[in-house]
C-alpha cells in the first residue's frame, strides 16, 4: 500500500522536517513573550503562522492545562471554526512538548475529524520568568509534509510522474520477456514427438531465451511492486537485494548454458576456437565471485 510507503519515507525525512517546522514557527512566534500574553495575541500568531505554512490542515493552541485556547484555523471548512474548550492533555504531542520543553514533531496518526493520517508539530511559548503560556499546534496531512520536505516522494509530482515512467518500464519490459518466452517455446514445440529430429543446439537456445524471461520477469515484479504499488522494500538484507541476486543468477545461468554450447560446438568443429569458450567461462567465473562479494558485504551492513 502507498500509505507503508509514505510512513517509510516519512521516518526517513522526520528529523529534517522537525527542523524545517520548528525554524519556520521560531521565526513566525516570539519563544518567549515580554508581559502578558492574550488570547488575541496567540490568536494573531496563529494567523500569521498559516500564511507561512499554506500545506497545514489545522491551526491551534492549547493553554498549559492542555485545553484548546482558540477555535482551528483551517481553509478547509469541515475543519474551520470549532475546538475551542476541547481537552487535548491526553495528546501525545501535548505531554512530549511538556517535558521536552521544545518544539516537537509527532509520528503519523489518523486525525479524529478528516481520517486522513497527520503529524503534529508544536512550539511551546513561555513568558520571562519561564512559564507556559500557550503551545501552538499545527496538524499537516502526511502527504503534505512529504510534499513540503521531500520533493521527490512518492506522493509529490515528481514522485507522480516517475510512477508512471516505472509503469512504462514495466509494461515494456513484460513485453520483452513475452516475446522471449514465445520464442524459446516455439523454437522446441515444432519437433513434436519425434525426439530424433531434436537439435540440441536449440534445446540449449530454447533454455537460454526462458531464462532470461524469468529474469526479467522477476525485475518487473519487483520495479512494479516497489516503485508503481509503493510495497515497503523488506529490511532482511537476503530479501532487499533478492531481485538484484536472482536477476544476475539468470545471466550467469544462461552466459553458463552458451559456454558449455561453445565447447560441444567447437570440440566437434573447430578444437582451436575453443580458447573463446574458455574465456566466456572465466567471465563467469568473475559474475559469480562479484556476486558472492556483493552479498558479503550486503550482509555485514545489514548486521551493523
Amino acid at each position: 500500500m502507498l500509505v507503508v510507503k509514505e510512513i517509510q519515507e516519512y521516518s526517513q525525512i522526520r528529523t529534517k522536517a522537525r527542523a524545517y517546522l520548528c525554524y519556520i514557527m521560531s521565526r513566525n512566534i516570539s519563544q518567549s513573550i515580554e508581559g502578558e500574553t492574550t488570547l488575541d495575541n496567540v490568536i494573531h500568531k496563529i494567523r500569521n503562522l498559516k500564511e507561512s505554512i499554506p500545506g497545514s490542515e489545522v491551526i491551534y493552541a492549547v493553554d498549559g492545562n492542555g485545553v484548546q485556547m482558540v477555535d482551528n484555523i483551517s481553509s478547509k471548512s469541515k475543519l474551520n471554526g470549532f475546538g475551542k474548550g476541547e481537552n487535548r492533555s491526553d495528546r501525545a504531542y501535548y505531554y512530549k512538548t511538556i517535558n521536552e520543553h521544545r518544539c516537537m514533531l509527532t509520528d503519523p496518526y489518523p486525525s479524529l475529524i478528516s481520517n486522513d493520517l497527520v503529524v503534529t508539530a508544536t512550539f511551546p511559548l513561555y513568558d520571562k520568568d519561564d512559564k507556559l503560556l500557550a503551545i501552538i499546534c499545527v496538524d499537516i496531512t502526511l502527504q503534505n509534509i512529504l510534499k513540503m520536505v521531500h520533493p521527490s516522494s512518492i506522493v509529490s509530482t515528481f514522485g507522480s510522474i516517475s510512477k508512471w515512467i516505472y509503469t512504462a518500464f514495466s509494461i515494456a519490459l513484460f513485453a520483452v520477456a513475452l516475446l522471449l518466452f514465445i520464442k524459446g517455446v516455439t523454437s522446441f514445440l515444432h519437433f513434436g514427438m519425434n525426439i530424433s529430429e531434436i537439435d540440441i543446439n536449440k534445446i540449449f537456445k530454447s533454455t537460454i531465451l526462458l531464462t532470461l524471461s524469468l529474469a526479467i520477469i522477476d525485475l518487473v515484479k519487483a520495479i512494479f511492486e516497489e516503485e508503481v504499488l509503493g510495497h515497503e522494500k523488506k529490511k532482511d538484507s537476503s530479501d532487499s537485494h533478492q531481485t538484484m541476486v536472482r536477476f544476475l543468477g539468470s545471466i550467469i545461468i544462461a552466459l553458463s548454458i552458451e559456454a558449455l554450447m561453445l565447447v560441444f560446438k567447437f570440440a566437434l568443429t573447430d578444437p582451436n576456437k575453443l580458447l573463446y569458450a574458455v574465456y566466456l567461462l572465466a567471465g563467469i567465473g568473475i559474475l559469480i565471485l562479484s556476486l558472492s562479494v556483493y552479498l558479503k558485504v550486503n550482509k555485514k551492513d545489514s548486521q551493523k
